[in-house]
């Protein structure tokens, strides 16, 4: 045996690399940029370790996101977390496989509730290898989990693109998990479509969505405008089949998104994007969507955490009437993600909107059309731009979003018995290492 404790100097809340933050009591502290060595310490710990079922991580910095081990570790065992420790007096057998991370931080990983592509794919492509490099994409930033997201479309096109998806998503083994399908539109406000594209747009039709909620079991999220004729009865339809229903493109009032609620919405899709806020009814100031997204305790809400979409004080806002645990991270992005600058179509290559992605984000005209930012760059904006502890910005892309989408109790904190899906973070917060299902991915 081996016995292995603080080889590297790690202690308390700081490893090697310099990671300074506050984990909870009190105001975040700048990121470090530091890298050290350890991303050619990893690339030949791969060639090593790829193939093993059994492994352990060591002499890091853990958050489970709820609390830290530092110095700690995680043994993975046949694709699941088998144990969480401390490295004080840890005791190894010889031949064990063991990546030591050198005081990187181990944590969750995350999970990204809401995108349309990445990699010079979209969802609306509806091919197997657009899938594949939308999750290999999104996997090279630590996320670990994806719900890849349709556009407001045709029944045609989306039905096509149901239909691969249902066929597909056994098959793409490499790369960030693909939970299922989220369907962004097509019942949406037309006065708040956004980038979506108008001439689908339609009111809720129940032998249209029962007939696909029926045939393709994959979707497990809707958003919908519940204002419109018929969704509130949608809501209730995704209630019974527990489907996250959530708010989005939407022109309700305050006391809309009530009765909203009381139907089984509880989610709100990129708070502030594409829905209403104060305005004037008769004269009178009513409160809209953005304000009852902040208000009510029984929604949560996501956030397009690119330092485009939201300035800082908003960003700032949300986390203090939501606090951690009612906020998702998401990327909302697009097929640009992780290409270069450029003109790009937004939905099907060569049939859908064209957009352009400059000063890192994308736009349809002069107005933002998504996202092109992904994973733990997240999560850095929401430590550098809005002063959340690291520990806290760890939950909206990890346990957070895993609860959800009712599957934390598989997904989302490093807990023995939970799929071994982790990220392993240099002091910037970029990714050194993915793991999913226990497979350390390219």
């Amino acid at each position: 045996m081996q016995r292995v404790h603080d080889a590297h100097g790690v202690r308390g809340g700081r490893g090697i690399h310099g990671i300074h933050d506050d984990l909870g009591n009190g105001k975040a502290q700048p990121v470090s940029r530091e890298y050290g060595h350890l991303p050619v310490l990893l690339q030949k710990e791969y060639r090593r370790l790829k193939d093993k079922n059994h492994y352990y991580l060591v002499n890091g910095r853990v958050l489970t996101p709820y609390r830290q081990i530092a110095p700690g570790g995680v043994e993975i065992k046949d694709g699941y977390i088998a144990r969480v420790f401390p490295m004080d007096g840890v005791e190894l057998h010889d031949g064990d496989g063991v990546l030591d991370v050198r005081g990187a931080i181990i944590a969750p990983g995350l999970i990204d509730l809401h995108l349309h592509g990445g990699g010079g794919a979209d969802v609306m492509d509806g091919t197997a290898e657009a899938f594949a490099s939308i999750a290999r994409v999104h996997a090279q930033s630590g996320t670990t989990a994806i719900v890849p997201t349709t556009l407001t479309s045709s029944l045609q096109d989306l039905s096509a693109v149901l239909a691969a998806f249902s066929r597909v998503k056994k098959e793409i083994t490499t790369g960030a998990r693909l939970l299922g399908l989220h369907l962004e539109g097509p019942y949406f406000s037309p006065a708040r479509r956004g980038a979506q594209d108008g001439r689908y747009i339609r009111n809720p039709d129940p032998g249209e969505y029962r007939e696909l909620l029926d045939k393709y079991p994959e979707i497990i999220r809707v958003s919908a405008a519940p204002e419109l004729p018929g969704g509130l009865e949608l809501g209730r339809e995704l209630r019974r089949r527990k489907i996250l229903a959530a708010i989005g493109h939407s022109d309700a009032t305050a006391e809309e998104v009530v009765q909203a609620i009381e139907a089984g919405y509880s989610h709100v899709t990129h708070l502030y994007l594409g829905m209403s806020g104060v305005k004037k009814i008769n004269g009178y100031r009513c409160a809209g969507v953005i304000e009852a997204g902040l208000l009510y305790d029984d929604l949560t809400v996501e956030l397009i955490a690119d330092g485009k979409h939201l300035p800082p004080p908003l960003l700032k806002l949300v986390y203090k009437c939501k606090g951690p645990g009612r906020i998702a991270l998401c990327s909302d992005a697009l097929r640009p993600a992780a290409m270069p600058e450029g003109e790009y179509y937004l939905g099907a290559e060569g049939r859908g909107q064209k957009i352009r992605v400059k000063e890192g984000v994308a736009w349809l005209g002069d107005n933002l059309a998504g996202g092109v930012v992904t994973g733990s760059r997240l999560v850095r904006n929401m430590v550098e731009l809005a002063g959340v502890p690291l520990k806290e910005a760890l939950q909206m892309m990890t346990a957070t979003p895993a609860r959800i989408l009712r599957l934390d109790h598989f997904l989302g904190s490093l807990d023995p018995g939970k799929a071994a899906d982790l990220v392993v973070l240099a002091g910037d917060l970029s990714a050194l290492a993915t793991i999913v299902g226990g497979r350390l991915l390219d």
